[in-house]
């Protein structure tokens, strides 16, 4: 019998409205183990070159992984894969919560889903049955309506949903997946590709957990978690959530602001996680069995905003993008756009960063600032944010140009493409590769675009680590270093963030340096899950080859070394406390993209050549 998984993968063509059940092998598990590199195989093999990410031929994934669900922290996440409508590349996007723990339930491992319905529908999965019902009368509506209608008809309170909102329906290219009205597979445009497939919910409930190896190793290793947790370096991220990091970057001028042109803003503390603890939080929640608790929850019911706990609080990304992007220091307004972003479906890391952007064009006078009666969309002005993330998720006046992100926006107005802090469609998180030098080599490299999850920052290299040896990297370099050893630490670190994207890890559980469980724990993890006998390099093999495999998808399309860049904003000085003057010279990254290209084993224009396919087993993919 398996163990960590069910050996079933559920298909459903939307348009004629079918079920089939694949069982793949247990080699193919061991392979792919789950999550993004699961979803990647099967975009790979079911979707045509060149189509219309918004076309019925497009493939949309639900990934859990074999540890999905196991009784420790950090392993309650899915990855949503397609091809994404913000870059017409791979799309790819990970969340946690309890839904994927409650998917994994259902006696599945994953959903793939072709076609397109002729009507809403919501895809209801439990282990006794599968079904498309009619979702006419959810459509238009915010995300908490949806989940109460349908926990209402279902007469079930516990089950969990993941769906597109009425932003995606409208045509929002970055539409997000939300499950429980507050958690987002935010960033690519997955829930946009749901909504062009008339799917608008995915409902599930089950009973069926996969049975463990080996229970009381898990349950050892979870013991020791929550032991070491009070002197880890996630304890007051569990404190005061991710947005701990505000002011800490914001003293080292690293806190991104007035769309990038500065690393500080002024009064940054009225936005940070130690106020919104003080003032407007309500409790800290958590994903299934992780004792980490972050997930912010916030209510406030006085002054101009009001804000329900339903939508959860806003993260570090978010209080960036609607805050300091657009020197915003009122924290009642992000916390509201926050809730908008959340009710409509959008994501808020690609939503504020467009919304800096247009401010950044009134500035420079590309466009007037009268897109709102009376309300001067410019930095600073809370009220202007606040309804540009509105109008957005209606797709009203300006709305309609920004809701297809900076870059379209950029095309179609015709202004401030040098004013554009984006990579392949995909607006920056905020953490600044002045500062970190190979960040922003993965910021140019990285499949799906700009992304701070897809390796380890800089300052984790600048002293030894037990962690960071045990994946070779042995010589530490200082934070502003983009030399030959940086690079590989660079690729080394991906790898391994790639293999967490692909066993659904949270990385801020799993990790090499400052999180709760070190590279050999996680080994210790998979082992005591699924029974495998493996090591280290075998699970980072699997992270390597899920990385061919979204680099693959690229060059199908044909996009190779070309959209690997960073904007030319990057090259301009920063200004302004304690990084002013800092810049990304043009040209810097010429020689690192060189080396790493070489150490990824990829051609001179970026593609994975044959011999590096057919080593990870990957020679289907040509």
């Amino acid at each position: 019998m398996p163990y960590g998984y069910h050996g079933k993968v559920l298909r459903v063509d939307l348009s004629r409205q079918t079920f089939t059940v694949e069982t793949p092998c247990a080699e193919f598990y061991r392979r792919y183990m789950g999550g993004s590199a699961m979803g990647l195989y099967y975009l790979l093999k079911n979707t045509p070159r060149g189509i219309d990410p918004l076309s019925p031929a497009n493939t949309l994934s639900f990934f859990t992984s074999v540890l999905t669900g196991a009784p420790i922290s950090g392993l309650s996440r899915i990855t949503v894969t397609a091809k994404s409508p913000t870059s017409h590349l791979v799309g790819d996007s990970q969340s946690g919560g309890f839904f994927p723990v409650e998917f994994k339930s259902t006696g599945y491992d994953g959903v793939v889903l072709s076609g397109r319905a002729h009507q809403p529908v919501c895809l209801w999965i439990t282990p006794e049955k599968t079904e498309l019902r009619d979702a006419s009368h959810l459509v238009g509506k915010f995300t908490a309506e949806v989940e109460d209608i349908i926990r209402a008809e279902l007469g079930d309170e516990r089950v969990q949903v993941a769906q597109c909102g009425p932003a995606a329906e409208k045509g929002v290219l970055f539409g997000a997946v939300i499950t429980s009205s507050n958690r987002a597979n935010g960033r690519t445009g997955m829930g946009t590709v749901m909504a062009s497939k008339n799917l608008r919910a995915v409902v599930v409930r089950g009973d069926r957990k996969p049975a463990l190896a080996c229970r009381e190793d898990i349950l050892r290793l979870a013991g020791e978690g929550v032991k070491r947790f009070p002197d880890s370096g996630v304890f007051l991220m569990g404190k005061y959530g991710t947005a701990r990091a505000v002011e800490s970057k914001n003293t080292m001028g690293y806190l991104p602001s007035h769309n990038w042109s500065s690393g500080v803003m002024r009064a940054a503390e009225r936005i940070s996680g130690e106020t919104m603890a003080e003032t407007v939080l309500k409790k800290r929640d958590t994903c299934y069995g992780c004792v980490v608790r972050c997930k912010r929850v916030v209510e406030i019911h006085d002054g101009g905003w009001s804000v329900s706990p339903r939508y959860g609080g806003p993260e570090f990304e978010t209080i960036a993008a609607l805050g300091s992007y657009c020197d915003i220091s009122d924290l009642a307004a992000i916390c509201y756009a926050n809730q908008l972003c959340n009710m409509y479906g959008m994501d808020t890391i690609s939503c504020g960063g467009t919304i800096a952007w247009l401010m950044d064009c009134v500035e420079h006078g590309y466009v007037d600032d009268d897109f709102i009666p009376g309300v001067p969309c410019r930095f600073g002005n809370a009220q202007a944010m606040v309804k540009l993330v509105e109008m957005i998720g209606k797709e009203e006046g300006i709305g309609r140009v920004l809701g297809k992100g900076s870059e379209r926006a950029a095309d179609e107005l015709q202004i401030g493409k040098e004013l554009l802090v984006s990579v392949k469609h995909n607006e920056f998180p905020a953490h600044m590769p002045q500062e970190k030098r190979s960040l922003g080599l993965i910021y140019a490299v990285n499949p799906f675009g700009a992304d701070h999850n897809s390796s380890e920052h800089d300052y984790s290299y600048m002293k030894e680590s037990d962690g960071l040896a045990a994946l070779g990297l042995t010589h530490p370099q200082p934070n502003d270093a983009i030399n030959p050893e940086k690079v590989e630490f660079a690729l080394v670190t991906q790898y391994f963030y790639s293999l967490l994207d692909t066993l659904n890890c949270c990385n801020f559980v799993y990790g090499p340096v400052w999180q709760l469980y070190r590279p050999w724990e996680l080994v210790a993890v998979v082992k005591a899950v699924t029974g495998w006998t493996l090591t280290l390099q075998d699970l980072l093999l699997v992270g390597r080859r899920r990385m061919n495999m979204l680099r693959a998808f690229n060059a199908r399309e044909g996009v190779g070394k070309e959209a690997d860049v960073v904007p030319v904003k990057l090259n301009q000085k920063l200004t302004g406390g304690p990084t002013d003057g800092l810049s990304i010279p043009p040209g810097e990254l010429e020689d690192a993209l060189r080396e790493y290209y070489q150490l990824a084993g990829w051609d001179a224009e970026g593609r994975p050549t044959e011999h590096t396919l057919h080593e990870l087993e990957l020679e289907w993919v040509g």
